[in-house]
């Protein structure tokens, strides 16, 4: 259990730290970092979904070509992100990492009821837990930039962050409905503690696409 955590927070810190020093570059790093976590992932899917349909099956080529479509979309709404803020970006990012942070902390402390069959590790509390953290980039980045906000537009900001935080989740039990179909525990062994690449961006590669509506919108 330690030198599992110890592997999970190694690791944590070496993803992190790549991944700011692209975002604190230029666009060019960022795009580079997009189009090689997308291949990676869409290697790691086409495994699950080998495992899944263990014959040849025209499944397979129907949720691969989806797949390679999406990540496609990934690339292009990640890379237009970036061009439109990388502050907010970052923000997008951080609320996505807290989210996650706060389902596996809260979730192993309190533990309780299980959320779904899908996912038997997740718990209600972790669930909850993914929610309440997913606010405190918000509430750090007002305290370092000293931003005050009016009620309505807090209101608005929690809610995204809650409603990114939801996204998060689903992307995360999604991809885990498909490792528990191909009776797999992690879609990689990549990254230690964590297991695939898709195993700890699943929630990311859902919540991109979804900010960039939200930008678009908003």
């Amino acid at each position: 259990m330690r030198s599992n955590f110890s592997n999970r927070s190694l690791t944590s810190i070496i993803l992190l730290t790549v991944l700011f020093i692209g975002l604190s570059f230029n666009k060019f790093i960022w795009l580079y970092l997009l189009i090689v976590a997308s291949i990676i992932c869409f290697y790691e899917f086409f495994y699950l979904i080998k495992k899944r349909f263990k014959k040849k099956n025209k499944k397979i080529y129907l949720y691969n070509f989806f797949s390679l479509v999406y990540l496609l979309l990934l690339i292009f709404v990640g890379y237009n992100l970036y061009d439109s803020s990388s502050i907010s970006l970052i923000l997008i990012l951080l609320i996505c990492i807290f989210s996650d942070t706060g389902g596996y902390i809260i979730g192993k402390l309190i533990g309780g009821k299980k959320l779904t069959k899908i996912s038997p590790k997740k718990t209600i509390s972790g669930s909850i837990g993914s929610f309440v953290f997913s606010i405190f980039p918000i509430i750090i980045l007002s305290f370092f930039f000293e931003e005050s906000y009016q009620s309505e537009d807090l209101s608005m900001i929690v809610f995204i962050c809650l409603f990114l935080s939801l996204i998060c989740q689903l992307g995360d039990l999604f991809i885990s409905y498909f490792k528990r179909q191909a009776k797999v525990k992690d879609t990689g062994s990549l990254l230690p503690g964590h297991g695939g690449l898709l195993d700890r961006i699943d929630g990311i590669i859902f919540v991109l696409p979804a900010a960039y509506l939200i930008d678009k919108l908003l």
